[in-house]
This record gives C-alpha cells, structure tokens and sequence, in this order.
C-alpha cells in the first residue's frame, strides 16, 4: 500500500531536524512506481523531496545513488553546467529508509520534445560531454566502478552469450553481434566518466535548455557510446544534432567509432529484453522480444542501415530501434518495464496544487508527526507544528542512518 504525503512528510521531519513542514502534494505513481515519493514545502518557501523505495531492485538504486552523489563533490558538480540532486537527510521507515533531497524544479524531457528542438538536443549533447569530460580521478576515490575498453568488450560478449543461451536468439544476430565483438578496431577507445543510465527522463528541462540531470546509480568510469545509444534511436534529426553539440563540446581526443559502439548497444536491448523475460519467467515479454528480434533481422537483410564496422556491415538505422521498442505492440498482461532512474522528479502528480490526501487516518498521522492539519478552501494541505512538542518521529530509536561508505 502506497504511503500517503503526510506519512511521508513525517519521516522527513524526522529526517532532517527543525524542517518546518506547511504543504505536501503526492509524487507517486500510482501502479508502477518503484518510490512513494511526496513534495514538501517548508516555512522558508523551500521545496524538498522525501522517497522510500516499495521494492528491493529500488532500495538498491537508491543505496547506489546515494554513493554517486557523495562522490560529486562541490568541486566536480562545479564543472557541470547543470544541476545534481542533493541529499539532505534520511530516516528509518519499515525495513527500508526515507531520503530527503533538495527539490530540483524543471519539466521532464520527453522524447517528441527532444525530436523537434534542436536547441534541447543540442543542450543535451553539450550536458552528455559534460559528464564526459570529468576527471576520473574521483571515481576511482569514492570506489565506484572503472571498466576499461577490453572490459567493455568483455561485458557485451558476455551479454551475447547469455542470449544466444536462451535458445531464441536469431543465428544471424548472433553472428552479427559476435563479428562486432570480434572487431578489434571497435574497441579502441579511452574510456570516460559515463551516467551509465540516461534516457529522456535523465533530463529537467526549462525552454531549451538542460537545468538538471538525475538518477546517477550508475555513475562510473566507461564506454561513452553506453551514454549515447537511446538518443541515437530518437526519431528525426535529433540523434545527429545531440551528437554534432556532443562532439564540440568534447575535450578529448575524437573517438572514431562512438556512433557505431552506441548503436550496437541500442540494438543490444532487444536482448536485453529478451533476458529480462525469460529471467522474470513472463512468456508475454519473451514472445514480445523474440517478435522485435525477429524484426531486426529482416531489417538487417534490408541493407537499409548504417554500416558498424567492415567486419559486421550495415547496423541498425537510428530510427529503427525506437520503432522497433515503441511500436511493436505489447501483449496483454505483460510487465510494465522498471521505472526510469530519473524518477526522483518524473513520478506523476499533478503539478498545479498542493492536496490533502484523503485517507481518513491523515489526522492521526498529523499528530503523530506532532502537527495539527487542514485544508484550506482550495483544497491545500496545511500543516502547522504545534510549538514546544517535539515530533514523536523524532524519537526512532534506530538512531542515524549513514551514508554508504561514510
């Protein structure tokens, strides 16, 4: 069961001390979200974010997001040209742990949105180098994973062979995908600070331009294409624009075979797909990606493609994967896919106000919070602290939770 704003914004009093809660509104998807996550506006007009994981793959994500953000430090977040969430409390809730971060405003980038600005796409590219062009050191310093260029040709031959397990990988990609793996040349690359985990939700956006980007459970020191391949597969002209900003915006030497490795890999989450079904034992899933792969193949044998490499010829169009994800019809009953790692701002919730959530317990749970609540006639949650009453969260006898690695 979902829990409402008001429980929510009382574990983050009890989180971080002296927060003076005055208005929550929900940030929750409802069905699939991996967070219960409410907004809280503080007495100072501050806006603050709490989340409590509701499964064990998004405790996970956060512990790892947790580790990232310590790592960049105020020095590294000042060579970025946009924002990074910031931690400022957590307390127990249940087996798991509440986090409270400073609010990041923006819109979520989509898409359509990215296909047909291309001020935005290149903004995104310019964002992506950014990422790029930081110094490693400071990875290797927080302990956070480094993967050379041999590593990372490792890492997709062994993605390869756990499809062709499955027994529904088609022979021709997985002769493709072999002679990609096999192609020295592909493989010749410095690796950088990647996101390792960006897609359109990555993004807060404000007009054309990136002002935030999120999620970094993946942060670590890699293969720059793993940064690259989802917008290489959006729709237009927005692949080449995002790329042009990207590569003007590198430092670095220029890394020849980028666009390839990044479309190899988009075309890599068909059997990505493939895994997640036959691992989470959903035929609906495996019928759906053995359908797309099947799909792949008639388009390998168009020649209508771009070419990866002499040894592989033509790859997958930038467009055709992205039709081939989101066209191909999903069969009833599947599983929705995880939510996106940018989901500490991109669960749904209405925007436009402030709410009291209807649950007939949200007086009770005023108090325990040591609060009085209303609502005024617009429908506003209004909570006001009782002076000289210490919140009964504050007494968790747990005590402080550390940060991983503090």
């Amino acid at each position: 069961m979902a829990r409402s704003p008001l429980t929510l914004a009382a574990l983050a009093t009890s989180a971080v001390p002296e927060l003076d809660v005055v208005a929550t509104r929900n940030h929750s998807r409802l069905l699939h979200g991996d967070f219960d996550a409410a907004v809280l506006l503080t007495r100072d007009g501050d806006e603050l974010i709490v989340r409590i994981p509701r499964n064990q793959a998004a405790e996970s994500e956060q512990s790892a997001d947790l580790v990232a953000l310590r790592a960049l430090s105020a020095g590294v977040r000042s060579r970025l040209p946009f924002a990074v969430p910031e931690f400022v409390g957590q307390a127990p809730a249940g087996g798991t742990r509440a986090i409270v971060y400073i609010f990041l405003p923006g819109t979520t980038a989509e898409t359509s949105q990215i296909e047909h600005n291309a001020e935005l796409a290149a903004s995104i590219g310019r964002s992506i180098a950014a990422v790029h062009s930081l110094p490693t050191s400071f990875i290797g310093d927080a302990g956070l994973p480094q993967q050379s260029a041999e590593e990372s040709r490792a890492a997709t031959i062994a993605l390869v062979g756990r499809a062709a397990d499955t027994g529904k990988l088609p022979a021709a990609l997985l002769r493709r995908w072999e002679q990609a793996t096999d192609d020295s040349a592909l493989w010749q690359f410095a690796p950088s600070v990647i996101h390792g985990k960006l897609s359109a939700e990555s993004f807060l956006i404000d007009g054309d331009s990136v002002t935030a980007v999120l999620g970094w459970s993946e942060l670590r020191v890699g293969d720059a294409a793993r940064d690259l391949h989802w917008i290489l597969a959006t729709p237009g002209e927005a692949g080449e624009t995002t790329l042009a900003a990207y590569t003007a915006a590198q430092s670095g030497g220029i890394d020849r075979m980028l666009t390839q490795r990044a479309m190899l890999y988009a075309e890599l989450e068909l059997a990505r797909w493939l895994l997640h079904g036959v691992e989470s034992h959903n035929a609906d899933i495996v019928d759906d990606a053995v359908h797309m792969l099947d799909a792949l193949v008639e388009t390998v044998h168009s020649h209508t493609m771009n070419q990866l490499s002499p040894t592989t010829g033509p790859i997958l169009a930038v467009d055709d994967v992205e039709q081939l994800l989101t066209q191909t019809p999903r069969s009833q009953g599947a599983a929705a896919p995880r939510e996106s790692s940018g989901a500490m701002h991109t669960d749904s919730y209405d925007q436009s106000e402030f709410e009291l959530d209807a649950g007939d317990d949200a007086a009770q749970i005023a108090d325990t919070a040591g609060a009085s609540v209303s609502a005024d006639r617009d429908g506003t949650t209004i909570i006001e602290r009782r002076p000289h009453q210490q919140s009964a969260a504050d007494d968790v006898a747990t005590g402080p939770i550390e940060l991983p690695g503090r």
